[in-house]
């Protein structure tokens, strides 16, 4: 074996070929959760929860370039909106909307595609993320962990998990945010490999007895951290809980490049990683999802119509003066914005605290109707409709358990792959933790959610172990396994009919609220 084989071999392991199974597999269950998504994904034909902010700006942007304000002389701007009249804007006054338009443009395409008379139109694009983000999971958890098997599992995990489904199927902005960080993650899980493959050629070309010296050789400019950082913008300009994943992920990567050259036996693995690759790094995500974070706000710059936009003229000599006045005007904007998004207190009577939503103690009910017989196919004297994100508790129960598990292995074993898991989960869910008096709610979850699954396809691959030490047991566990992702379908279609607003009988809905806390 040469030296660049064995390093190779050291720094990445054992990958398995990647045959057609290592796609079918998550790409049959991707399929089967995008048709259950797209099921009567105009169902129910009403702006629910959040939507009566997002669809309307999106549709806004895709109009006027901006957020408009809503006309206040109308007394339902959402049923005005939902009937086929839905330029319920003014054309003079600009709205003021604290999250970044990425999101929002997101909703749009499917607007603009579809048309926004119905929920196909302002949920198109979504369910399409959310579909995606099967598939991704799947692939990722397949190269982290070597196993299709593995992969497969996680897909099924998030396909059939409530909270994903349902959030796959409104036309809101925490789908598209966990999408661009598992989009990011997925990058630079991709970067991770086909850099050390680079490692590994340029350290073994060395002559020996002078590989091991110095810093080590430059990786190259590392085209998939450029993805990561657009991935990361996008996610960024969604909303700003994506800087945390940009930070996360970005420290992860440099953190990675260090393990990468002390494997490979570099000396000074440490000043190698922070002052040859560093400042590329830092370059290539911090620079790139800050160009796609600007470009973003494009509607804004372009037209004089959005909030703030001519704030300058109205208030000479304030703000930050060494700026141009539209950029002055930009960051006045960003300081009213983080302002509100810090201090936001209004009681909500679903609001939960960040402590509560593994345990999925107070899921945020986003529409509820009582038809009577007769109304809406009602064959009872009452019924109920319903769209609730209720977490499929053997996916977030089990969850807990796997992160610890996940956290024990990285803590002491130093397993690479359990420390990418918990750098996913501390991005999407440690910062709430600082806002516990903000009005904030459980469904917020989704954007860690792919994490959580990893953990516990992690945690399943630890359970089964290998094949070739105990065959018997291996295939026992495994049925074990395959009960557990039974229970978890069967739960996902006990629960269906409260994610999809169908017509059932009060008491069948209330057979669903198992805890008081749900209701």
């Amino acid at each position: 074996m040469t030296r660049t084989d064995e390093l190779r071999s050291r720094l990445l392991g054992y990958r398995p070929t990647d045959r057609l199974w290592g796609w079918l597999g998550p790409g049959l269950i991707a399929l089967v959760g995008g048709i259950l998504r797209f099921w009567s994904l105009d169902r129910p034909h009403a702006l629910v929860f959040d939507e009566t902010y997002y669809v309307k700006q999106a549709y806004s942007l895709l109009h006027h370039g901006v957020e408009m304000r809503v006309l206040g002389s109308l007394k339902k701007p959402d049923d005005a909106f939902v009937s086929g009249s839905q330029d319920v804007f003014s054309t003079i006054d600009g709205d003021f909307v604290v999250h970044p338009p990425v999101g929002k443009w997101v909703i749009a395409f499917g607007e603009w595609l579809l048309g926004s008379g119905s929920g196909w139109g302002w949920r198109f694009s979504v369910a399409l993320l959310g579909t995606l983000s099967i598939l991704i999971v799947g692939r990722v958890a397949r190269r982290m962990f070597g196993s299709t098997a593995l992969g497969c599992v996680a897909a099924f995990l998030l396909a059939f998990e409530g909270s994903h489904f349902v959030m796959s199927r409104t036309g809101i902005l925490d789908i598209i945010v966990m999408f661009f960080a598992l989009c990011g993650f997925a990058a630079l899980l991709v970067d991770r490999d086909r850099s050390r493959e680079i490692l590994a050629e340029k350290v073994g070309a060395l002559p020996r007895g002078t590989w091991a010296q110095g810093a080590g050789p430059w990786l190259g400019w590392r085209p998939w951290r450029w993805v990561a950082g657009l991935s990361l913008g996008l996610c960024t300009g969604t909303k700003w809980s994506g800087l945390f994943f940009l930070a996360v992920f970005g420290l992860l990567s440099v953190w990675w490049d260090m393990g990468a050259r002390r494997a490979a036996g570099v000396r000074r693995w440490g000043r190698g990683a922070l002052l040859k690759d560093g400042p590329f790094a830092a370059l290539a995500m911090v620079g790139t999802a800050a160009v796609a974070y600007t470009l973003s706000w494009s509607g804004w710059f372009l037209t004089d119509k959005g909030y703030h936009r001519q704030w300058n003229t109205f208030h000479p000599g304030e703000g930050v003066q060494w700026l141009p006045p539209v950029l002055r005007n930009w960051v006045k904007y960003h300081q009213d914005a983080y302002a509100f998004n810090t201090t936001l207190q209004t009681p909500h009577p679903y609001q939960s605290n960040p402590w509560s939503w593994m345990l999925q103690t107070r899921p945020t009910s986003f529409y509820y109707e009582s038809p009577t017989l007769g109304v809406d196919g009602c064959t009872v004297d009452s019924c109920s409709s319903a769209v609730n994100p209720i977490g499929t508790i053997s996916v977030w129960w089990v969850g807990i358990v796997a992160l610890l598990v996940v956290l024990w292995w990285w803590a002491v074993r130093r397993d690479w792959r359990a420390g990418a898991i918990v750098a996913g989960v501390a991005a999407g869910y440690l910062p709430w933790f600082v806002y516990q008096d903000r009005t904030i709610y459980t469904f917020y979850a989704v954007a860690f959610e792919p994490w959580v699954v990893l953990a516990i396809a992690f945690g399943v691959g630890l359970f089964v172990g290998q094949r070739s030490q105990d065959p018997e047991r291996w295939r026992r566990r495994w049925l074990v396994v395959g009960g557990y992702l039974l229970l978890t379908l069967a739960l996902f279609a006990f629960f269906h009919p409260v994610y999809v607003a169908d017509t059932i009988p009060y008491s069948h809905w209330r057979w669903r609220m198992w805890f008081p806390s749900w209701i």
